[in-house]
């Protein structure tokens, strides 16, 4: 980095300022200052695709239009940075690829072109243990990339540990966590490389990859790691490993192309603009959203590069205007027995469509109309700003595409619900993606809220957040592909709200999150969380007792069911059970630090790559719960836990124990009623321990 973009960086609140006046100079300055760090995340992050020009075009000429929207100048850095990772992960959906897996490649015959590290080393390097440590990076899965990408820039000096916490959306503590579990896959993906590279090779070795396809997938990562744990011939060969901070410290930052560099400074001074902006007195925000002079600029700038990570943070309040206070987590509530849910419950049916519905809304509606079914409105923001207790709003099938946050504000009563639900036997979809970066897509801070039947996906940073809510049931959602987590409970005084057959997958962060406050009475079941970035379930930082129960969280990069954690950590006696957890690359259930009681009855962990159960703080009751197939192992016990009858203490338990290890049904459609596939998969042949696969 040259004196003048470091100084640039120093001066981005000043600079961010000046360009919302109408400096492009200042503009200038602000763009081509960040550049280098932008660039050097994006290298040792994204394979060289075709799209890359597009991807950055499309994200610096987003970032010039939005700057008037951005309120802190002290965050530029962080704002910058979740605009890049939200037009990437819209394109990468659009295109549904994978960053990795597109051609895979045998781990033999590495492509010098084909992986980020192994461009970077092979061009400035030629030590084997870099060239090992190159390899091994196509082993780790796209998070565990990520993540060594930003922690590379953290080693170099340019990122620091808060700003590498704030990218991943959790505190600096559980950063550590996830940089020390990024490390130790890192290093077991070295002792596969060297195994796999070692000649002669392990005879069992060789008969295990007899009919792998030499593709890097996480099934054939699991196999082999285990391999080289347990093999004494390959384990061996992991001696004398440089510790990776050495390697990456001795790699040179990748240097910005000039004509990167001309492209951008040539679309901020293009000659349409600087004039526009003397002759009008106007901003350069308000030039830019001129759609003749986004043409203009879109037409100068060619770039070549990549993506950054998204900054998570919690975005101003879309009511007043302010960022949100940090959360404060109460002391632990000392109700034991859960409040009764007032009001009518949700239908036995789980839900079944609407009936007569007071507000409707369609993709094809007015907002200047009146909500019937002859005249409905167009937007949920406005039926939800109009809507009275004891009112129903029905939205109609089809895609909806709101260009702001929609917040709910109106609270329902016990005697009078409000209702948003799908119109019967409808499909709505609500395509947040055009939700400015940073932004919450659904606030809702009312509480006696059913809402029923809808989609939500594409949301730049949490989809839907419930503050201190009381009474409140969501049932049968489906929410994916959002930049942090699918749904979160959230704040002090956050009871008796209940979280029914929903399906939460491909999103950032966790799955569902009942997080940062406490209240009691507050429960999950029946849903589903798979393929999310973080933790499936996560109860961090809730001071109320939660009960988990018939829930099944699979695929995620991180644990499967996160119960317990926080500064200081919480004391809320959760009860969890009948859930099952497979394939998660953290642990299947883990108290996170927790120092209360909790109770663990009947469930299955199942082929993680972490432990099956690791409750090393907690002292908990542990009864008639499964751990089989997991990499670390089955238990990590303290020693105030009280097991009995489990899996690991009631003879030997292996894949032959269960009905079925084919997951397909698990992770397919849902039942016509919204509930769980039934399947026999992970249902134990004989006894009473483990999770129900078939019933709560």
């Amino acid at each position: 980095m040259t004196e003048s973009q470091a100084a640039a960086v120093r001066d981005s609140p000043g600079l961010v300022r000046d360009a919302q006046a109408g400096d492009l100079g200042a503009l200038d300055r602000l763009v081509t200052g960040h550049l280098p760090l932008v660039y050097n995340v994006v290298g040792r992050a994204l394979n060289g695709h075709p799209d890359v020009d597009d991807i950055v075009q499309d994200t610096m000429l987003k970032a010039i239009r939005s700057l008037g929207t951005l309120r802190q100048p002290d965050r530029f850095r962080s704002w910058l940075i979740a605009i890049a990772y939200r037009q990437v992960q819209m394109h990468l959906r659009s295109r549904k690829m994978t960053l990795l897996r597109r051609h895979p490649e045998p781990v033999d015959v590495p492509d010098p072109v084909g992986d980020f590290a192994e461009r970077t080393t092979a061009a400035l390097v030629v030590a084997e243990q870099r060239r090992e440590l190159a390899e091994a990076g196509r082993w780790l899965d796209d998070g565990d990339r990520e993540l060594l990408a930003l922690w590379w820039q953290e080693a170099s000096g340019e990122l620091t540990r808060a700003e590498l916490a704030a990218a991943l959306g959790v505190r600096p503590r559980h950063a550590a966590v996830r940089v020390q579990r990024m490390k130790a896959q890192l290093e077991l993906a070295r002792g596969v490389v060297r195994a796999l590279r070692a000649r002669p090779r392990c005879p069992r070795l060789a008969d295990l990859i007899r009919p792998w396809d030499g593709a890097a997938d996480s099934l054939w990562r699991k196999r082999l790691a285990r391999h080289v744990r347990d093999c004494p011939h390959c384990g061996a060969r992991r001696g004398g490993l440089v510790p990776p901070e050495q390697l990456l410290l001795g790699m040179v930052a990748l240097p910005v192309p000039l004509a990167l560099t001309a492209a951008l400074q040539a679309a901020v001074q293009s000659g349409t603009a600087a004039p526009a902006a003397a002759a009008h007195g106007t901003t350069l925000v308000a030039l830019l959203q001129n759609k003749a002079l986004v043409a203009a600029t879109a037409t100068t700038v060619a770039v070549g590069g990549g993506f950054a990570y998204a900054v998570h943070h919690s975005p101003a309040d879309p009511d007043r205007g302010a960022a949100l206070p940090a959360p404060v987590v109460a002391a632990p509530v000392t109700t034991t027995a859960p409040p009764t849910v007032a009001g009518p419950s949700p239908s036995t049916r789980r839900g079944g469509p609407a009936g007569a519905a007071d507000i409707h809304v369609a993709p094809d509606g007015s907002d200047d109309g009146d909500g019937s079914v002859a005249r409905p409105y167009a937007s949920l923001a406005k039926a939800v700003a109009v809507v009275q207790p004891g009112r129903t709003i029905a939205l109609r099938g089809g895609t909806y595409r709101p260009t702001s946050p929609i917040s709910i504000t109106t609270s329902g009563t016990a005697a009078k619900r409000v209702t948003l639900t799908a119109y019967r036997g409808e499909h709505p979809v609500l395509d947040m993606s055009g939700i400015p970066a940073g932004q919450w897509a659904i606030t809702q801070r009312a509480s006696y809220w059913t809402v029923r039947g809808l989609e939500i996906t594409g949301a730049p940073d949490q989809a839907y957040v419930c503050l201190s809510c009381t009474n409140s049931v969501f049932q049968r959602l489906s929410v994916h592909g959002g930049g942090s987590a699918g749904l979160m409970l959230r704040d002090p005084g956050t009871a008796a709200n209940r979280v029914l057959d929903s399906d939460f997958y491909d999103n950032r962060g966790s799955g569902v999150a009942v997080q940062f406050g406490d209240g009691a009475g507050n429960q999950l079941r029946g849903n589903r969380a798979f393929r999310n970035g973080g933790d499936g379930v996560n109860l961090g930082d809730f001071a109320g007792a939660v009960t988990v129960q018939g829930n099944w969280s699979f695929r995620n990069g991180g644990n499967g069911f996160a119960v317990g954690g926080g500064t200081p950590a919480t004391g809320a006696r959760h009860t969890v059970r009948h859930n099952a957890a497979w394939d998660n690359d953290g642990h299947g259930f883990v108290d996170e630090g927790s120092t209360a009681a909790l109770t663990l009855g009947n469930n299955t962990a199942f082929r993680n790559t972490g432990l099956g159960f690791a409750v090393t703080t907690a002292p908990a009751t542990l009864r008639y719960n499964v751990a089989v197939g997991n990499v670390q192992g089955q238990r990590g016990l303290s020693g105030a836990v009280e097991a009995t009858h489990n899996s690991w203490q009631e003879g030997s338990w292996s894949a032959a124990s269960f009905r079925s290890t084919d997951p397909r049904v698990a992770e397919g459609p849902r039942a016509p009623d919204g509930g769980r596939p039934a399947t026999t998969f992970l249902a134990p042949t004989t006894g009473g321990a483990g999770a129900s696969m078939t019933g709560d």
